[in-house]
């Protein structure tokens, strides 16, 4: 097929034409349209929940709100994770989804739930919403309420407010892709009437009926209308407020005829509501800030430039004075990002160019081969725009153009050369003759390099495959770089099809050679060096091998020393600064903090602006305290920078500056972007977050405070922080229900008195035109200050009497939780690390080795490491999946294409080489390994045998053609296809130069990668022209060493092992043998089934009595009509519920009873398995010794023979050295017949195959020290059947109680008047005999006398047993370590002394075979003593007593 799209290419060149030049104009149109970003958007897909209720403190919150959230949204389909933090006033709980099941699917699901959460929070406390349909790359646009200077004193927060509000926001909310604008800080006006409680007290009136007032007061009606005049005139009642004066004037009460007015209770004015975030910026105070959020899936570059125009439009509206200000836009990093990604393709293309111009000598060929580049990218960009891929830094950051050109290199350079060779009979032909004849050069030298060209990047795209596979974080981050890759690669395979054919039958020209051009000489030269140096290592094959095996392990071991991190952190560009305040500290307080860090900063000629978000946002998306904020720092370009080179060293300024100025604080230093994305996804801030799980919030930040000071001292853990969840100020409230009872009051009408008095109740709403303001009732601020206010709070009686507060409440100032976070419905506390300076990896493993050695855990407690490095745990896993699955494509690919396992494998050397070079740049340069790395090096194992697959095809085909010596077929075929291996190999490592050396924004993402594979291909590219022929010649020249398939496979997994991605082989020991027990033993199989069958009796407990249904005819049941009776009717028989009660409890102890019975099953399986495999242990072991004393008395009886033979020896030392070979040979019998047995066991408890058990002769069976009977299954059988037996001593007397029978008969008969004759029956009985009764009822007692009998037996066994146990356990380990300290030594210098003394002929045969048994003997006894030992710990560890 490919031939043939070839043909019709060549034939029909204008339509190929043609076709390009569609591409060429959809590839513009796809690029003018296509979305734009900085990174691709990696946050998972979640729904926030969230609920307000400005009046409920933390516990509060997590019990009424977050709570009944949880509850409903833990069953939705689709959930990975749930995760909620409840402070003072709200509620926030993320919903984590799976991706697959899409954005507006989990939203309906949700809403549906809602409806059902509703119903479950008490009705005031708040009404549960879900947040904006944005992710992490949501806020794209923030901005200030500014005011020019000579403005200050015009506008107040609170009119910044309404501007931002009723102007900029929704004129702000109708743009395209824009789904939220959220408003932080200023003060929310409102019509306040701030009632004066002495007041109130003098006229008794109360706060009541002064909300009713103004709430009757403030309404509209209609009447209809009424028809006059042919017209019809609507009624309108007009009610409303619409002014101060008006709310001053409403009547409250009427006494004596004089009205009592608003403006005489109270204090009427504008107001705010109350707060819990602010905006202060640049060290000037309190501004209002708005934060424009983008929905879910728009195009950010779109979206922004939509936003910037209508701000601009917006401009003109506001007031005099005003303008809007950004602080931080994320169009400014597009801009950077996409700048990174236009300066390395552009300088990429133009070396490529350059590389291929050169080293191919002929500029028509280069530019046929370049013009490929700009066609690829459009051809890519089209596939993108139509599958829905962004371009961000991610997707177009790492196309290489080197790679995409390789297989246009190789078609162009062949036809290229048979265009010159053929050169002398083409200039002498007629032109059209002449364009036939190169038509056919390239069909023939297209062709003939197809296989190699397509071939090669059809292996590149396959590799590319399980990248696609990657989900999570790192699929979402590298899934768009393989597609695009993948887009490109199709490209390149399409246009070497079609359009490079074409072009190099239309552009290259057939030249006469003049002499060598600068490009010949130059390969020549290269080749001069070459050719020796290949000659030096044929003469010296397996030096070569060598060496090259000894490099490689060197490069894994350094490997293994290197750190690791999830991705290089994208440099943003902007700070931000995460000071950790006192918890509690009051709103004013911290703004007046975060004002004075903005002044010192401010201090740095390198910060732009600086703004500072405050507690939580009207929409509360990003929750935080009122002591919490962020402080924004926006930054000027690098090359304006002073103080400090780079942002670690610029933060590190910082932070001291902000420390000596205000000392006891803490600050973290992060990056907008980074900091949502990290909060979003893992549900914290930071780089590393270890989570403590637990109930108790006292004890969880105590242990988190350990952990903290444990992490403080290790090197490159920075910004360590611990999560603020205690030491919130509270006024509580706690109310004496005997005095409530007693002034006949209830506690609703007191809670309300306090929300209305101190938090203010909304008593309606007031309209300014279209703006609404509510107007708000709550005593004036000189009543709302201090406890004592509310202490003196008046409450109304019933008899009209008041009285205070604090005379029905306890009133005092303590302190709560300042916020509770949950994961998965179990409360945690997170202390929070940011690394800098060192890799993460390391970092994480020094944390976690100091929290294993230090922090023991309460039971029910446990820890969890989140954060960045959960991600990074999550890539690596699927990385090693990944990898070994291109690995395996690769060979498979190979395999196919040679029909070889031979040449497959020659070429699959290359892999590990590439990897060589790969691991030392990475070192080199500094770099951990990372996800980017990872990918890299799967880009560069399908990169790395193109230049073997070239050779090995060249090599073929020189031996086809009759090259038999195969120095000479290596030597000449190495040298023709130098070039073409130069080439592909420069052009794509010197194609991602840019990228590696790059210090744009961005580049510390593709840093790595390009590092990774310029590394590899210079390794590689080394393999191929020295290695690769050495291994062709050593395997060419063992024809009678024939490769089959399943040798290769074993190889093929060897160099699966070298990269380091293999998994090394499970040993079948011990806690391997207990694992396969507890999978596959029938006894807890047995155990199972029977707990089932128990739980399912106990149903069985409420069992009324079959219902009877009868009829009867009888001959004296006469009715009034003269005829018998018809009877039929129904009976039914009940036990008192008390019966069922006692049966179900009997029942339930029953299956208890079941359930531990598992337990022991286990423990007598642990005990049976632990045993076997000492047994088998040990006799593997004295069958080992046995061998070892074969192989002595082997060489014992051949020496005697033989010193018979020449007349030194006689028979008798003959027949003792035969003898004692049988003894030691019947004594190997026994022991492999004994190990035999106990496999034997092995196999009966554990179901194992055929498996190699793993021998240890020095395996100690570990035992608990400080073992306790109320541990023991054992114990816990006796007094599960002590309850049993309880339980049935009241069911014995359950037997006693009367049994109720009920029956319901109808009577008739056939006649036609005949009557009905209903009726019932109702009777009880009673055991009036009860003496059986009793003796079941007394026999129930004993048994339970009996029950707590054994118990006591148990225990003293139990004691006991364990302390002879104990004893003789002590008299195993002493003769033990005696052998291990002094036996080792004496058994070694007894066999090596009489071995020498008898070789000398110092001692005779006796004496030799005395010494030699008395040496074995000993390791015989420690073997002996070992076995015992474990025997006795085993009993120990499982002292299962009747």
């Amino acid at each position: 097929m490919i031939h043939s799209i070839l043909l019709y290419s060549i034939k029909h060149k204008l339509i190929v034409l043609l076709l390009v030049l569609g591409i060429v104009g959809f590839g513009i149109y796809a690029l003018v349209n296509i979305p734009i970003g900085a990174v691709p958007d990696i946050t998972n897909n979640q729904v926030q929940v969230i609920t307000t209720s400005r009046n409920l403190s933390t516990e509060d919150v997590e019990k009424f709100l977050t709570y009944p959230v949880e509850l409903e949204m833990a069953n939705l389909p689709g959930v990975k994770e749930i995760r909620s933090i409840s402070k003072f006033g709200l509620s926030v709980v993320t919903i984590v989804f799976e991706d697959e099941i899409g954005t507006y699917l989990p939203r309906q699901l949700i809403a549906e739930k809602l409806k059902t959460a509703e119903q479950k929070i008490p009705q005031g406390f708040g009404t549960p919403f879900m947040g904006p349909v944005s992710t992490g790359l949501g806020e794209i646009y923030q901005y200030i309420l500014d005011v020019k200077p000579g403005y200050e004193k015009r506008y107040s927060s609170t009119d910044l407010r309404t501007v931002q509000d009723w102007i900029v926001k929704r004129q702000l909310s109708g743009i395209a892709g824009v789904v939220e604008v959220n408003t932080w800080g200023g003060y929310l006006k409102t019509y306040e009437v701030a009632l004066d409680p002495n007041i109130l007290k003098s006229l008794n009136i109360s706060p009541t009926l002064v909300y009713k007032a103004l709430e009757s007061n403030n309404s509209i009606a209609g009447g209809g209308y009424i028809e006059k005049s042919n017209e019809a005139f609507f009624i309108r009642a007009e009610g409303l407020i619409s002014s101060l004066d008006d709310i001053k004037n409403i009547v409250v009460e009427v006494r004596n005829g004089s009205p009592i007015f608003i403006k005489d209770l109270a204090t009427v004015g504008f107001g705010h509501a109350t707060r819990f975030g602010a905006i202060t910026a640049n060290g000037e105070g309190e501004k209002v800030m708005g934060q424009v959020m983008m929905l879910k899936g728009a195009s950010s570059d779109k979206v922004i430039a939509r936003v910037k125009d209508r701000v601009a439009s917006i401009q003109k509206t506001l007031p005099e004075g005003v303008y809007i200000n950004p602080i931080l836009e994320r169009s400014e990093l597009i801009e950077r990002t996409t700048f990174t990604i236009t300066e390395n393709l552009i300088l990429g293309c133009l070396i490529v160019i350059f590389v291929v111009i050169l080293l191919l000598g002929n500029w028509r060929s280069g530019l046929v081969v370049a013009s490929v580049i700009p066609l690829c990218l459009l051809f890519a960009i089209s596939l993108m725009y139509i599958f829905g891929v962004d371009a961000n830094l991610m997707s177009l950051g790492a196309i290489d153009f080197g790679i995409i050109i390789d297989g246009a290199v190789i078609i162009v350079e062949y036809v290229a050369y048979k265009l010159v060779s053929a050169s002398s009979n083409l200039n002498h032909m007629p032109i059209q003759q002449r364009e036939n004849e190169i038509d056919k050069i390239t069909f023939e030298g297209a062709k003939k390099m197809m296989h190699s060209a397509v071939f090669g990047q059809i292996i590149i795209i396959l590799v590319f495959i399980p990248i696609l596979s990657l989900s999570g974080v790192e699929g979402k981050m590298f899934k768009p770089m393989a597609i695009t890759f993948c887009f490109a690669l199709i490209g390149a395979m399409f246009f070497c099809f079609t359009y490079v054919p074409v072009m190099s039958a239309l552009f290259i020209k057939p030249r006469t050679s003049t002499g060598p051009g600068f490009s010949e000489k130059m390969i020549q030269a290269i080749n001069n060096l070459y050719q020796p140096t290949l000659q030096l290592a044929l003469r010296f094959k397996y030096t070569v091998l060598t060496a090259s095996v000894v490099v490689l392990m060197l490069t894994i071991f350094l490997f293994s020393r290197m750190g690791g991190e999830f991705v290089p952190t994208l440099d943003e560009g902007d700070f931000v600064i995460q000071p950790v305040l006192k918890t509690g500290m009051s709103l004013e307080k911290t703004v007046e903090m975060t004002t004075r860090i903005e002044k010192i900063v401010k201090t740095f000629p390198e910060v732009k602006q600086v703004v500072s978000r405050i507690g939580a946002a009207e929409v509360p998306t990003d929750p935080m305290s009122m002591e919490e904020s962020d402080v924004i720092i926006t930054l000027k370009p690098i090359s304006e920078w002073t103080t400090a080179t780079s942002k670690d060293g610029l933060a590190d300024e910082l932070k001291n500056a902000i420390l000596a100025k205000i000392p006891g604080i803490e600050v973290e230093f992060t990056q907008p972007i980074e900091m949502r994305f990290n909060e979003l996804i893992t549900g914290v801030r930071a780089d590393l977050a270890v989570k403590i799980f637990g109930d108790d919030l006292d004890l969880l930040f105590e242990k988190a405070s350990e952990i903290k000071k444990l992490i403080e001292p290790i090197e490159g853990a920075a910004d360590i922080i611990l999560e603020k969840t205690e030491g919130l100020p509270q006024m509580s409230i706690k109310y004496d229900r005997d005095k409530i009872a007693k002034y006949g009051l209830n506690i609703s009408d007191l809670n309300n008195l306090v929300t209305l008095g101190f938090a203010g109740a909304t008593a309606g709403t007031i309209f300014e035109g279209e703006r609404q303001f509510d107007l708000v009732l709550k005593y004036d601020p000189e009543n709302r200050k201090n406890l004592d206010n509310i202490k003196r709070a008046l409450v109304d009686l019933p008899n009209g009497s008041q009285i205070p507060l604090s005379e029905v409440a306890v009133i005092q100032n303590t302190t709560g939780p300042a916020k509770i976070s949950r994961d998965n419905t179990r409360r945690r506390i997170v202390v929070g690390v940011n690394v800098r300076g060192r890799d993460l990896q390391s970092v994480v493993d020094d944390v976690q080795n100091k929290i294993e050695a230090n922090v023991k855990l309460p039971q029910g407690y446990t820890i969890e490491y989140g954060g960045q490095f959960e991600n990074l745990k999550s890539a690596t896993n699927r990385l090693m999946i990944a990898v070994p699955i291109s690995l395996v494509l690769i060979f498979i690919l190979l395999y196919f294409a040679f029909g070889t396992v031979r040449d497959a494998l020659i070429i699959y050397t290359a892999i590990p080489m590439a990897s060589v070079g790969g691991i030392l740049l990475l070192y080199l340069r500094g770099l951990p390994f990372s996800i980017s790395a990872g990918v890299g090096f799967i880009a560069l194992f399908g990169i790395a045998v193109l230049n073997g697959i070239v050779l090995i095809e060249h090599f073929k085909d020189l031996k086809s053609r009759g090259v038999a010596d195969i120095y000479e077929l290596v030597l000449r075929g190495t040298s023709e296809r130098l070039r073409p291996v130069l080439l592909t190999a420069s052009a794509a490592a010197l194609g991602f130069f840019p990228m590696a050396f790059s210090t744009s924004a961005g580049a510390e993402v593709q840093k790595p990668l390009a590092t990774v594979v310029i590394g590899g291909l210079i390794t590689s590219t080394l393999l191929t022209l020295i290695l690769l022929p050495v291994l062709y010649v050593l395997l060419e020249n063992r024809k009678k060493m024939k490769i089959k398939p399943v040798v290769g496979i074993f190889i093929l997994g060897i160099c699966l092992l070298i990269p380091g991605y293999g998994q090394s082989q499970e040993m079948k020991g011990l806690d391997y043998l207990l694992n396969k027990a507890y999978q596959s033993n029938e006894y807890l199989k047995l155990s199972g089934l029977q707990i089932d069958q128990a739980s399912k009796l106990i149903n069985s407990a409420k069992d009324p009595a079959k219902t009877e249904f009868y009829y009867s005819r009888d001959q004296n049941n006469i009715a009034l009509n003269g005829l018998p009776l018809n009877v039929i009717g129904a009976n039914q028989t009940l036990k008192l519920p008390a019966v069922a009660k006692t049966k179900k409890a009997e029942l339930m102890a029953l299956v208890d009873i079941q359930k531990n019975q598992l337990t022991l099953s286990k423990k007598v399986i642990e005990k049976e398995v632990t045993t076997a495999y000492s047994k088998y242990v040990y006799w593997q072991s004295v069958a080992g010794l046995y061998q070892y004393l074969d192989s002595i008395y082997g060489v014992f009886e051949s020496s005697a023979i033989k010193r018979l033979e020449v007349g030194e020896g006689n028979v008798l030392e003959k027949l003792t050295a035969t003898t004692k070979r049988n003894e030691v040979s019947i004594g190997k019998n026994h022991a492999e017949t004994m190990a035999g047995n106990a496999l034997v066991d092995i196999k009966r408890w554990t179901n194992v195959g055929e498996e190699t058990i793993e021998v240890d002769k020095n395996f100690s069976v570990p035992f608990v020290p400080n073992l306790n009977a109320s541990d023991q299954p054992q114990l816990q059988a006796h007094l599960l059947n002590l309850a049993l037996a309880k339980t049935q001593v009241s069911s014995t007397a359950s037997l006693k109680l009367p049994e109720l029978s009920f029956s319901a008969f109808m009577g008739f008969n056939k006649l036609s008047n005949a009557r009905y004759y209903p009726g019932i029956y109702a009777g009880i009985a009673v055991p009036l005999f009860g003496k059986a009764f009793d003796s079941k009822q007394e026999a129930a007692r004993i048994n339970q006398e009996i029950m707590a009998k054994e118990i006591d037996i148990y225990q003293i066994n139990f004691e006991h047993n364990k302390q002879q146990l104990l004893t003789e356990m002590s008299h195993y380990t002493t003769a033990v370590n005696l052998y291990l300290t002094q036996g080792i030594q004496t058994q070694k210098q007894l066999i090596d002394g009489i071995q020498k003394a008898f070789k000398l002929g110092e001692i005779d045969v006796f004496e030799y075979i005395f010494t030699i048994e008395a040496a074995t003997q000993l390791e015989l006894n420690y073997l002996d003593n070992k076995f015992q030992y474990n025997l006795k710990a085993t009993d120990y560890n499982y002292l299962i007593n009747p």
